[in-house]
């Protein structure tokens, strides 16, 4: 009977299974209370990271979904109190554990920094959770429940956009390589979680010698004698003359990983292109050129690779407009539902600059977090997404569409359910090769609270092709919006014969070039690729 309350814990039973319960305030299993029992019964059966925090010494007890936020504190974290296993964070959580026992009164925090020593090192991790206390039947608190996420990813990403942002609007026009320096180093160094100071120049006597440049800036990261890490990138040169060599000193709770590095590398490639223009006098054209760059980098960044599926094929692609070389609020994302369903998303926050790239960030992960909790259609998961971004207080106007392509019946027939907040309709390319929009009446933009919003569905036979995209697809200035349907509608026609990939390099090949707007594109076939 008491393995059974632990059927639903997948890889983490073993090590559920391992703990000496009895050793601890718990007691032997056979013994715990009808509202511990439900509370973890309820926890291994959640996909969303969540943990108990059992009696007067806060034992923990967490699903598998949470184990990746405390890394190497698994497993020895299970059965063991919070306060030795979040030393280093109890007197920041501590308190609010305490508060919700003792009051019964659930508390929430966004976006916290709690300093975690989870990968060997005290590291800044930020994370949006809730305490609530779980009461017996006797109506007194016996334990706390902390649902979680991390968004670690967000806030570093939503600081980093800041900075590269800030970086990009003060090198804009300056053609003085010294002044490029000075502007640079005064930005970069006021960003303390990430950087303790920076530095550029043609070498640094107490690091090794730089690699040469190949190319694409590499980031090589070194931890010097006095115990910190450094990380430097030589800076590009597009002119023949000598590149010189950004150098940052990292602040001791940041981890080094792609996204940093992916930083420091803009960063680096910005400074170096900023004194290029600076002694090439060409200072307008360089400009231009690398805050387009910075745009992509920065879009993609936050964005993901889609999720395939064996008997689907996804394929995105993102656009900066010509016009503004400015990060914006378009995204897409494809990712597996618990029940096997695949959800696929294209969105557009109001805006193209730092804030909505932010917002777009906030609204992708929330929407993440939101399907991923429960089996709800497209409309209910716009609806609870709304109600989320209230209750977090996150301020946005976005129109998207959410659609769910089913794994099929007994027969193979699938369906594609969607729903539309304000969205261009997304085009379907039957086999036989005829495209038509999937017109459907759009609901109210998300962030205007629809009283109700509604599900449309459609079949989708092997060989069909649904394309979605953002409105800078189709937008045309001087051309109703008709006129844009029309041409994505001749242009798709006939294109069965195309895979994913290939549909969205035609939608790019064929686009005009002085579009107006950021462009992002998800298409997604059913069935194998055609040969």
């Amino acid at each position: 009977m008491n393995r059974d309350l632990f059927s639903a814990a997948g890889d983490l039973r073993p090590h559920l299974d391992a703990v000496d319960w009895d050793s601890t305030t718990l007691g032997p299993m056979d013994q715990w209370s009808p509202a511990l029992r439900n509370a973890v019964d309820l926890m291994l059966h959640s996909k969303f990271p969540m943990t108990l925090l059992w009696g007067d010494e806060f034992v923990l007890l967490y699903n598998d979904a949470y184990v990746p936020m405390i890394g190497d504190k698994h497993p020895a974290a299970l059965g063991s109190t919070a306060r030795d296993t979040f030393a280093e964070a109890w007197p920041q959580i501590g308190p609010l554990m305490q508060g919700v026992a003792t009051t019964g009164e659930a508390t929430m925090v966004v976006d916290a920094l709690v300093p975690l020593r989870r990968h060997g090192f005290l590291e800044d991790c930020y994370f949006t959770f809730c305490y609530s206390a779980v009461r017996g039947s006797d109506g007194q608190v016996e334990g706390v429940i902390d649902i979680v996420t991390e968004t670690t990813t967000v806030v570093q990403g939503r600081r980093r956009v800041e900075m590269l942002a800030r970086l990009s609007e003060s090198l804009a026009g300056v053609v003085d390589p010294d002044r490029v320096r000075e502007r640079a180093l005064a930005v970069l160094s006021t960003y303390g979680d990430d950087f303790v100071s920076a530095d550029i120049g043609q070498s640094r006597p107490d690091l090794p010698a730089a690699p040469k440049p190949l190319g694409e800036t590499e980031v090589v990261v070194d931890e010097l004698d006095d115990g910190e890490r450094v990380a430097w990138a030589v800076t590009e040169s597009t002119s023949g003359s000598e590149p010189s060599m950004l150098v940052v000193r990292l602040s001791s709770g940041v981890r080094v990983d792609d996204d940093l590095r992916d930083v420091i590398r803009v960063a680096a490639s910005m400074v170096g292109r900023a004194i290029d223009r600076a002694r090439a006098e060409q200072a307008e054209r360089a400009h231009r050129e690398l805050e387009r760059q910075l745009s992509e980098t920065l879009q993609r960044s936050l964005l993901s690779r889609p999720a395939q599926r064996d008997d689907l094929q996804v394929a995105v692609r993102y656009v900066p407009a010509a016009s503004e070389a400015q990060v914006g609020g378009d995204w897409y994302d494809a990712f597996l539902l618990p029940d096997g369903d695949l959800a696929v998303v294209i969105g557009d926050i109001t805006g193209h600059d730092r804030e909505a790239a932010a917002s777009m960030a906030q609204v992708r992960n929330v929407m993440r977090g939101v399907a991923m909790t429960a089996r709800q259609s497209p409309a209910r998961v716009l609806t609870s997404l709304e109600e989320a971004l209230e209750g977090l207080e996150i301020d946005v106007l976005a129109t998207a569409v959410v659609a769910h392509v089913d794994q099929g019946d007994e027969r193979g027939a699938r369906t594609l359910h969607w729903s539309n907040a304000g969205h261009p309709p997304p085009v379907m390319i039957t086999p036989d090769g005829s495209a038509q929009l999937l017109h459907s009446k759009p609901d109210l933009l998300l962030g205007l609270m629809a009283p109700e919003r509604c599900d449309h569905s459609a079949p989708v036979v092997e060989g069909s092709t649904v394309v979605l995209y953002t409105d800078g697809l189709i937008e045309r200035r001087g051309h109703v919006l008709d006129d844009g349907f029309a041409w994505l509608e001749h242009l798709l026609a006939g294109r069965h014969d195309l895979d994913a990939e290939e549909v969205c390099d035609l939608l790019l090949e064929q686009m005009p070039s002085n579009v107006d707007d950021d462009v992002a594109l998800l298409v997604l076939r059913v069935g194998a690729a055609p040969r």
